[in-house]
This record gives C-alpha cells, structure tokens and sequence, in this order.
C-alpha cells in the first residue's frame, strides 16, 4: 500500500496538466524485504538504458524529507532515490532516528535508499560543526593513527563507527538495503579522509569500515566509493578494490556535468561495475542523458534543487524518458 505524503498543490496540477506530462505519473508499490544483491543487479540491468532520479536531503535531521518534497511540489513525481546522512552536529546526531525513520518509509514507498555520512574527525569530539570538525586538515601522522589499531585515535574512531551500526542494522532488519557511501569525496581535501592516495591513505580507512561493518552483519549495504571530478585526475589512486565497492561514483562540482573524460575514467576504473553520479547541483538534461548513457542514477544535493534549477529544467529532467522515479523502480 503507497503510504500517504502531502497532496501535490493544485497549481502544479494544474501546469502539468497543461504540459501533457502527468500522465507519466506512476502509482508506487511498497518494496518488500529485499536482499543487496537485487538492488545491485537492478543497477546493473538499467545500465545503458535508464537512470534513477535521486534527490539529497541534507540537515536538519529533523527533516530528512524537505528536499524530496520540493521535488514533488516542482514536479508531481517523488524521486526514484532518497538521499540521506548521519550527520555531525550534535542536534542533527541526537535526531538521527528520524533519518533512519525516513528512509523506511521511503522505501516502504517504492524508492531506493542511500546514505552518506559527513564524520567529524576522530581528533574533536563526537559532534562537531561542519567548519573545522568535517572540514577540516589533520597531519599524516594522526590519520595512520587513526588506521592503526591500538592507538587511541583508532579506539576513538571505532567508537564513532559502532555509534553508527544500530542505526543501519535497524534497515537491515526491515530487509532495506542501503546505497552507503562512506569518505565521499576521497580525492578532495576539504575533509579530514581526503587527499590521501595510496594503500595507506584513503582506501585503507574505507577498507577498515567495511570489514568493521561486514563482522556487525551488515550485509544490507551497497558499498558506493566515491570521487569528485576533480581536473587532476588520478581517481583510480584512492580505489580499495574491487571486493570492497559494489558502485563507483562521482561527484560533479567543478563543471554542471562529467565530461566525457570524466565518464570514461569512471568506467575504466568500474570495470563493468555499476556507475552513478552521487552529488551534482544541475539536473541532468538531454544531451547527458543522451551522450553518457550508463549512469545507473543521479542525486541532486539538496537546496540545489531550486538554487541552481528552473522548474521547467527539474520537470524536463523528471519527465524524461530515460528516468525513472517513485512508482517506475521494479525489481
């Protein structure tokens, strides 16, 4: 049974109507208990043909709907992917049950569940402000403590990670799987996780979290690795591995969308491998959709929605063909 949202206002009715595009609506059906490896092979059979329309929702945790709900009040159509995050600052932490609340009824709405989650360094506190505990540089020596077992700076961070594991194992319990993609932007030093190349930098400290997260039982998640496209280029340097990323990601920022250098370097290190664009500000259009047709979905960061889109261009995007939203995600 689709669970009841807030009705689409009626002047939005009105100029879809009007536009010939609500008859691409959908009625969505609540997913049942659903193992990770049906999310992953769905992926894997739109490749090439369709993409999944995402949308990010970011603090307040106290709501973890605000963004998708813009969508729909723009569009008439949910995303076919809910965005969420665990947080950092102490409110949005102490609220982290709605995140997870969220993100069971969207799937018990018919749309696929992702999670990211800005962490503050293991060298401040347990919640921070997202200016200089998120982002924030710490020296080479503290990050190999804080990959190195034993060292108090491990003990804090596994302590971080074990705060998480309820949250998640509470989705695995309802049978939801979960696009995790943990140390986004791994290439980037704006965080404390980032602009360590090599086996003992970034991939290491992924590698850790999945083996931490794999003997809690999480066998839910959908490991996502993720990049920004950023121009040095380089990405495959950051990758843990084929065993431990089920999708490789990439973030568009620098440009409103990849370039075809962008989309080939992504494949090359997939390696046959589900690829997405996990964060972008610009709604993809036609000719993306077109020309770089083996993303498997995209997600809109949050009040870039509006701040960096024309109703018209989240209508065309939504409307499109090629994607699919809340109601057309089948298994």
């Amino acid at each position: 049974m689709k669970i009841p949202r807030p009705a689409l206002a009626v002047g939005v009715v009105v100029a879809l109507l009007g536009a010939g595009m609500i008859a691409h609506a959908s009625t969505a059906e609540a997913f049942a208990a659903t193992p990770k490896a049906t999310v992953l092979n769905y992926l894997k059979s739109i490749t090439g043909t369709s993409i999944v329309s995402g949308q990010h929702n970011k603090e307040p945790a106290t709501s973890p709907g605000q963004y998708t709900q813009q969508v729909h009040d723009i569009t008439g159509q949910w995303p076919g992917l809910w965005g969420g995050d665990m947080m950092f600052r102490s409110d949005d932490i102490a609220n982290r049950q709605r995140v997870i609340d969220q993100a069971k009824t969207e799937w018990q709405n018919g749309s696929l569940v992702a999670l990211t989650w800005h962490a503050c360094s293991p060298t401040v506190g347990r919640t921070c402000e997202f200016d200089g505990g998120v982002k924030t540089g710490i020296t080479a020596a503290q990050f190999q403590q804080i990959v190195t077992g034993g060292t108090a700076l491990n003990t804090t961070w596994r302590s971080r990670m074990a705060e998480v594991v309820p949250y998640l194992k509470q989705l695995k319990d309802a049978g939801i799987p979960v696009l995790w993609r943990p140390f986004h932007e791994m290439n980037e030093t704006w965080n404390w996780w980032g602009g360590r190349p090599g086996t003992n930098g970034g991939a290491k400290i992924y590698q850790q979290m999945k083996d931490y997260f794999d003997s809690q039982g999480l066998d839910n998640l959908i490991w996502v690795w993720n990049v920004q496209d950023n121009p040095a280029g380089g990405w495959s340097q950051y990758y843990p591995g084929s065993n431990y990323v089920d999708v490789v990601s990439l973030d568009a920022w620098y440009k409103n969308y990849p370039s075809t250098a962008d989309y080939q370097q992504i494949q090359t290190i997939a390696a046959g491998k589900p690829i997405a664009i996990a964060e972008m500000g610009k709604l993809p259009n036609a000719s993306l959709l077109t020309s770089q047709p083996r993303w498997a979905y995209f997600m809109i960061w949050s009040e870039q929605l509006r701040g960096n889109n024309t109703n018209a261009e989240i209508q065309a995007a939504y409307f499109h063909a090629r994607v699919l939203n809340q109601g057309e995600v089948h298994f």
